[in-house]
């Protein structure tokens, strides 16, 4: 196998290949949800076929919620938590189902984006497109995509030229010096399908430190463009490239551990990630072959005074911490279809070699900067069959094997069955496994951190069960989940007299809950979307108990930053051949627990619970501009989402769109 191993990725020195396929759809002919990161044959697979529970937010829901920081929208996802410190470009979380937030793999049209130093990927780097949709796939999916999915796979993809064509341009202002501009190139010539797009977005913010008065800004870039060029009928081509640059001020800690403003703090990111993707059809279109590459190369420093604990009047700003995280993968998949127009099967056979590097580039503490490199080979099994449009049935399994850590096997079971009644029943399980990351495994703080190169992945197991019920002809769908996992080997912190490091907790955590939904398109353009989030997910929790004698012991409380009652509603109004459109959003999050490090370890806070209010218009003056303006958190709302950083009050926008 060491040979074999080598080989693969020796194979994918060049820029590897992607799991999802960024060229597919939102819908198929007749109009209906699909989705393609539920399956690894390349094939989008039709929602309401899918055992998996699944989310998709359209472009429509983009538009009229007028959604520009993608994590904004996932808040209308059941079973996904986000946490943000503080505005825009702040450090911002995505938990799906209790897990952490490293837990969930992030792919950007097909290409898995997760910055390797950390094993995660910041949503405060990411702007969103013009027509862009997000398939959320939650449960684990190691079986499909290895390493970091047992909360689920976040899937966000730009539109094809053919989907939507022509030119259009945005610019808006508003609140907090707040400026937001975007444009996109896209049609079909020939057989070549293009996309070009960009946006920009800056903000002076606002004081992110609780009674502060230094605004906590950022300036955020995104460039991106998507080709398809289909030379033969049974040969296309797909090249994806993308680039992020974000430059945010941050605020940091006191002594006693509370946000403080912090002039001249800041971080800057750049991100580059590339995909090329070829596909051959052969016998007719039975026998599809993928071969992809991709590569993701992030690089973030940190700017701050050379010792955090001086006065910031009098010291310099420098660099004082750096990583560099890349990714290469190389993936071919395999996917032969058969059987008849009743029962169709597909059986699939994928192989992913992947090589990831890190590097700490500045360091305060002595920290190593060379490069650490871990290599991984999955080969994939699937087998999926559909009888009678009606039952759909599929069954996954993952080995892989890796250089650093142990070669574990992963599976997936899931099934949906349709009644004539409009109900839907659907039910899986499956295992899920997780890598230590880069940090954990030998990040160095002096007298702070010391990583542990012991550590094991994480493994997880669980399984789902729902029904689902549509009504007036499709036109309302109604769905309910209950969910229950159970995680292996958690990595924690630990703290001691000298510092803290990590470790793989004892026996098991469990993450169980309830995820409903429900969807309406309504005659005269009404369209009604919400979700409602139930989660039980307890976990030990190193905590001072009492600051006055620094006792300190282990607790079992709700998972930090994971609110036991999630809800969101939008309500929309666009009618065809109208030129008034509007949207009203509510969005509550619970009480949820935080941890406070004014002493080693922190202690337990709780944040209060919180609704946001958002009211969106949009008026067309003529066929071609479209005036716009949206006022979010219209109830003034005090909140936060990470202890002691300050949140956004009542804020207003407005701008213009033009299309040709």
């Amino acid at each position: 196998m060491k040979t074999t191993l080598t080989l693969l990725l020796a194979l994918s020195a060049a820029p590897a290949f992607a799991q999802a396929n960024p060229d597919q759809p939102a819908t198929d002919a007749d109009g209906n949800t699909i989705v393609v990161s539920a399956s690894r044959s390349g094939d989008a697979v039709p929602i309401d076929l899918t055992g998996a529970s699944v989310t998709v937010i359209d472009d429509q829901a983009f538009n009229l919620r007028q959604t520009r920081v993608v994590s904004d929208i996932l808040r209308d996802v059941p079973g996904v938590a986000v946490s943000r410190t503080g505005g825009i470009g702040g450090q911002t979380q995505i938990r799906m189902r209790g897990a952490e937030a490293n837990q969930t793999l992030v792919l950007i049209d097909g290409i898995e984006v997760s910055d390797p130093s950390s094993s995660e990927y910041d949503f405060g780097l990411l702007v969103a497109d013009p027509d862009a949709h997000i398939e959320v796939l939650r449960g684990q999916q190691s079986s499909l995509y290895g390493s970091d999915a047992i909360g689920g796979v976040i899937n966000y993809i730009t539109s094809t030229g053919a989907e939507a064509p022509g030119v259009s341009l945005r610019a808006e202002g508003g609140s907090f010096g707040t400026f937001n501009g975007a444009a996109r190139v896209a049609g079909v010539k020939g057989d070549l399908d293009y996309a070009l797009s960009s946006t920009y977005l800056h903000t002076n913010g606002f004081p992110t430190a609780e009674g502060g008065t230094r605004d906590v800004g950022s300036d955020n870039v995104g460039l991106s463009g998507k080709a398809i060029w289909t030379p033969a009928p049974n040969l296309k081509i797909t090249a994806v490239g993308r680039y992020s640059h974000t430059n945010a001020d941050t605020n940091d800690s006191d002594y006693t551990g509370t946000t403080v403003d912090s002039p001249g703090t800041h971080f800057r990111a750049n991100a580059f990630y590339g995909l090329l993707r070829g596909q051959l059809d052969l016998l007719d279109g039975r026998f599809t072959n993928a071969v992809t590459a991709q590569v993701a190369d992030t690089k973030r420093t940190g700017f701050d005074v050379a010792d955090p604990y001086s006065p910031r009047d009098d010291q310099p700003i420098e660099a004082t911490y750096g990583t560099h995280g890349r990714r290469i993968k190389g993936s071919y998949a395999g996917a032969f279809h058969f059987g008849t127009d009743a029962i169709k099967q597909v059986a699939t056979v994928a192989v992913d070699a992947q090589r990831e590097s890190e590097r700490t580039t500045i360091s305060q503490y002595g920290a190593f900067l060379g490069w650490r490199h871990t290599n991984n080979v999955g080969l994939v099994g699937e087998y999926d069959v559909t009888v009678h449009d009606r039952l759909a049935f599929g069954a996954s399994v993952r080995h892989d094997w890796n250089n650093r850590f142990g070669d574990p096997t992963t599976y997936r079971v899931q099934a949906s069955y349709k009644l004539d009644t409009g109900t839907r029943l659907h039910a899986a399980a499956g295992s899920g496994v997780k890598d230590p990351t880069f940090s954990e495994l030998f990040d160095y703080y002096a007298g702070q951190y010391i990583g542990n190169p012991g550590l094991k992945p994480e493994k997880s197991h669980g399984w789902e069960a729902g029904i689902g019920q549509t009504l007036l002809g499709g036109k309302v769908s109604l769905d309910a989940t209950y969910f229950d996992n159970r995680l292996k080997d958690e990595i924690t912190t630990t703290y001691t007299a000298t510092g803290s490091t990590s470790i793989n907790l004892p026996g098991h955590t469990r993450q169980r809950g309830v995820e409903v939904s429900a969807s309406a398109k309504l005659g005269d353009g009404w369209r009604i979307d919400a979700a409602y989030t139930y989660l039980h997910a307890p976990q030990p929790l190193s905590v001072t108990l009492d600051p006055a004698t620094f006792l300190t012991g282990t607790i079992d409380v709700q998972g930090l930053r994971r609110a036991k009652n999630i809800a969101s509603v939008n309500i929309a109004w666009a009618p065809p051949h109208k030129r008034f459109t509007a949207n009203l959003g509510v969005r509550y999050n619970g009480p949820q627990n935080d941890q406070f490090f004014a002493t080693f370890p922190g202690t337990l806070v709780r944040l209060h619970g919180y609704t946001l209010v958002n009211i969106d218009a949009t008026y067309a003056l003529t066929d071609r501009v479209q005036i716009f303006g949206r006022v979010e958190n219209q109830l003034g709302e005090h909140y936060e989402d990470v202890y002691t950083f300050a949140t956004a009050g009542r804020a207003g926008y407005g701008g213009v769109r033009v299309t040709f």
